[in-house]
């Protein structure tokens, strides 16, 4: 085996040589994110004037025949291809007179050289041979066929190249000549060399290094001369890696959440963190004028790290401080480190002068987060959401009026303003969760959690909870045991099964002991009154528990209403007078499970860029058409696909004579006459094919209730009214809509406690009705909840008194259960009074009968 370095246009050229992929390599699978690396790296190598570019390795044998060269290419086939297939674009391109470059034969040495040898038979004319249907789909782009192959990866990146070129970045022929300064290792294996071994050798699995170790290289390779590349080492990384806890990928991670707020994969940090450098001010040169302008970097690096340093290990000077960040880390709330490490640097005191943030302000904020998190854990909230909720919050705050001033309370409306799976649980949402949750069935860490905190709040006296379960010394125990005993049942009565199938895992049953095998299933007497029992603990709860003289259902109640009493103390909601001077736009992103039918949409952002839209079929045609530019192929085979199931419906080639069709590019059309709620579904299930997360996609809603009554018809000024006198009256009877302002639409909704799933008011012109909307993203999910339901309809319509309407619609991959009421609405303001009173009725017959029959489905769906 030997390896030297050469250019990579030296070792393509030459019309002799062949370039064969074996059989036992993979397809050709590079996409277009690795295309457009290529082409960024080769517009650098021209205006920096590079005089090299390392381009990686080519690892090959030969195997030469009459009058050819031909090379076994073993590790490398990727950039071959991908060098060639835009080499062919730019000669194409050349050819067809789109671009223009000084040196005229240009055009044919580089198809001569690079391409094909002209002086060949057909069959073995074309330099590079792929495997498989790789070769065919080059073959048809070198022939110029005109049905090229349109889902393979050859086809897909050559169009790219194609139009890349088209824009004109760069010349054609400085293209060409930064290609020729691409530089490789060319591995060459002599005959005493096992091919299939050093294949596998260089495919087998090793220590790959971390996403930090590549951003440390990147960061200090180039520095010259040693001794400042040493001096940069120890100055920033090394206390970098230490303040990380040499975790430097995951502080990254947030680092580039807070830059580029948005968060990259794990295994993508390095790659953004280049994309990072080529945008931001920090200038990634190597020379030495500007190393300056690296060291700032690392200086900001440095100065997060310190920030994160305090999250990650409740160091800071701030005791108290350090107590909620000890509690964040234990609850594993890592997502909220990008926000916490903006509102530590807000609260520095830069220059020597006064902080910005005070200390009650930071622990404030804090505790606010803290409350957040868990309440929205109570009540069951995905938790997919509040990557984003984090990442974008600090902007939001200042965006209200563009400075950190009264930072405290802009952070609370924030919070309060938010809905669907951002919301902050309001005391209604969150006492009925609390009071609903099987406790003793969450994950280990949510349950020492919540014990420690109903122990500890309040007093100085601080139990160390935390260790003392961990090291079993405490254990949550059952005050009803979970096997119940004669005496027991006893004491609970001859409902007993039902109240301990009820309660036994509720918080209301459990408490702390050091014990618990000493109680094992005794009475309530007996454990309050042994030795080391209830009426003879230290741990406070204990204390409270032993004043009752029996453990019955009474009990239960008695104490459940105390703990939540606590936990509304401990887990506060936000509330504030502060209202920004103008409106800041309502948002969602792809993954909040809420129906939009009746909002109107103002603009998208997506992958960095924000687009304005007319409705929501132009957002669903733009981000499409994103997605596509990112992976032409999954259109492609759709449009293609005559199999009639799933996505294909939604894609064809043509526009078949139908209007509802709408053109993308040349045999894509998409399907857009469905509804919004529809629009969003599809979207979800093509992000899950793109592997792109639901959060990258934000909606910026416009405001319904703002709207200048000039730009409104009669009717919606009409809605507009009717809701503002129907809110007050909805949220004192029914306990909901408390974050529902009026609209001019003719809905409003409210969240019962699982996503996807809310209790709507519809109020048209002629006809009123309340009904259960059910939308979670899959069809068989609906289904199942539905049906669920359903199976109680005789017990529901009879107990309720009331006739209620089913409606399963697949086709929308939604359901409604509703009580209709026909021939009275809102065009007569004389009926409002009783279409409030029917809507509130309607209401609280749904949370009273049906919306329980929810809580049921998700329970044993838990179990």
């Amino acid at each position: 085996m030997q390896g030297n370095e050469t250019m990579l246009f030296q070792y393509m050229e030459g019309s002799s040589k062949r370039f064969i992929i074996p059989v036992y390599q993979r397809n050709y699978d590079w996409k277009i994110e690795q295309c457009k690396r290529l082409y960024n790296d080769l517009i650098k190598v021209h205006k920096e004037n590079r005089n090299t570019h390392f381009f990686g390795s080519i690892v090959s044998s030969r195997d030469d025949q009459l009058g050819m060269q031909e090379y076994l290419i073993i590790d490398g086939q990727q950039r071959l291809t991908t060098v060639s297939l835009m080499l062919l674009a730019l000669h194409n391109l050349m050819v067809e007179g789109k671009i223009e470059v000084e040196r005229k034969a240009l055009s044919e040495k580089i198809k001569n050289e690079f391409l094909i040898d002209k002086y060949e038979e057909e069959a073995t004319r074309i330099k590079l041979k792929p495997v498989k249907d790789d070769a065919k789909a080059f073959m048809a782009l070198i022939e110029d066929e005109e049905d090229h192959i349109k889902t393979s990866n050859i086809t897909i990146n050559y169009n790219y190249f194609y139009n890349r070129i088209l824009k004109k970045e760069i010349s054609g022929e400085d293209l060409y000549n930064a290609f020729c300064r691409l530089q490789i290792i060319n591995i060459y294996l002599g005959s005493e060399d096992n091919p299939q071994l050093i294949f596998e050798s260089l495919n087998s699995t090793g220590l790959d290094l971390s996403e930090g170790d590549k951003i440390r290289n990147y960061i200090l390779m180039d520095v010259k001369p040693t001794k400042l590349q040493e001096k940069y080492y120890e100055k920033y990384w090394h206390k970098i890696e230490q303040c990380t806890n040499f975790d430097v990928s995951s502080f990254v991670r947030d680092y580039l959440s807070i830059k580029m707020q948005s968060t990259p994969a794990m295994n993508k940090v390095y790659l953004k963190f280049k994309e990072f450098m080529d945008k931001n001010p920090f200038n990634n040169s190597k020379y030495t004028e500007d190393l300056e302008d690296r060291e700032r970097l690392m200086e900001d690096l440095l100065s997060y790290a310190k920030r994160y340093e305090i999250l990650l290990k409740a160091n800071g000077p701030n005791k108290e401080l350090n107590m909620i960040i000890e509690r964040l880390n234990r609850f594993e709330a890592t997502v909220t480190r990008p926000f916490l490490m903006e509102v530590v640097r807000h609260s520095e005191d830069e220059n020597h002068e006064i902080s910005r943030l005070s200390k009650n302000e930071l622990l404030e904020i804090f505790e606010i987060v803290e409350s957040y998190i868990f309440r929205r854990q109570i009540c069951d909230i995905p938790t997919n959401a509040l990557n984003k909720v984090f990442v974008a919050l600090n902007n939001e705050i200042v965006r209200y009026d563009g400075t950190i001033e009264n930072y405290l309370e802009k952070l609370k409306y924030a919070l309060m303003k938010k809905t669907a799976s951002g919301i902050y649980p309001d005391d209604g949402m969150f006492e009925e969760g609390l009071s609903n949750k099987q406790v003793y069935l969450m994950r280990s860490k949510n349950k020492k959690y919540i014990m420690e905190r109903l122990e500890n709040y309040g007093t100085k006296e601080i139990k160390n909870v935390w260790n003392l379960i961990e090291e079993g010394t405490y254990t949550i125990e059952h005050i009803m045991p979970q096997k119940l005993s004669t005496d027991w049942k006893k004491e609970l009565g001859p409902d007993y099964e039902l109240i301990h199938e009820e309660w036994v895992d509720k918080l209301a049953n459990l408490t702390l002991t050091a014990y618990n095998s000493g109680y094992s299933n005794s009475s309530f007497i007996k454990k309050r009154d042994m030795k080391n029992g209830f009426s003879d603990s230290g741990i406070r709860m204990n204390q409270k528990i032993a004043k009752y003289k029996k453990w019955t259902l009474e009990e239960l109640k008695d104490r459940n209403e105390y703990l939540i009493d606590r936990a509304l103390n401990i887990w506060p909601m936000v509330d504030t007078d502060y209202e920004p001077a103008e409106k800041i736009m309502d948002s969602i992103t792809l993954a909040d499970e809420v129906s939009m039918k009746g909002r109107k949409l103002s603009k998208v952002s997506f992958l960095g860029v924000e687009q304005s839209v007319t409705s929501w079929a132009d957002a669903y045609i733009k981000v499409i058409s994103t997605l596509h530019s990112e992976n032409p192929m999954v259109l492609f085979k759709l449009a293609t696909d005559k199999s009639g199931e799933g996505l294909s419906n939604y894609v064809a080639e043509s526009e078949e004579g139908n209007s509802n069709y709408s053109k993308l590019e040349e045999e894509i059309y998409l399907w857009v006459n469905t509804n919004t709620d529809t629009k969003l579904n599809l979207l979800r299930k093509l992000f899950k094919i793109y592997e792109f997360e639901e959060e990258e996609l934000v909606f910026y809603l416009s405001d319904n209730n703002e709207k200048n009554t000039r730009d409104m018809n009669s009717s919606q000024k009409k809605r507009i009214k009717f809701w503002s006198e129907a809110l007050p009256v909805f949220k004192k009877e029914t306990g909901k809509f408390k974050n529902v302002n009026p609209s001019n639409s003719n809905w409003i909704s409210t969240y019962i406690g699982h996503s996807g799933i809310n209790i709507t008011t519809v109020a048209n012109l002629n006809d009123i009705r309340v009904e259960l909307y059910i939308g979670k993203k899959d069809k068989e999910t609906n289904d199942d909840i539905f049906n669920f339901i359903k199976e109680s309809k005789d017990f529901i319509e009879i107990e309720s008194d009331q006739l209620f309407v089913w409606k399963n619609e697949p086709e929308n991959i939604a359901s409604r259960i509703s009580i209709e009421y026909e021939g009275i609405g809102i065009s007569d303001e004389s009926n409002w009074e009783e279409c409030i009173d029917f809507l509130s009725k309607g209401v609280n017959a749904i949370l009273k009968y049906i919306a329980p029959k929810v809580d049921e489905y998700f329970a044993e769906k838990d179990i």
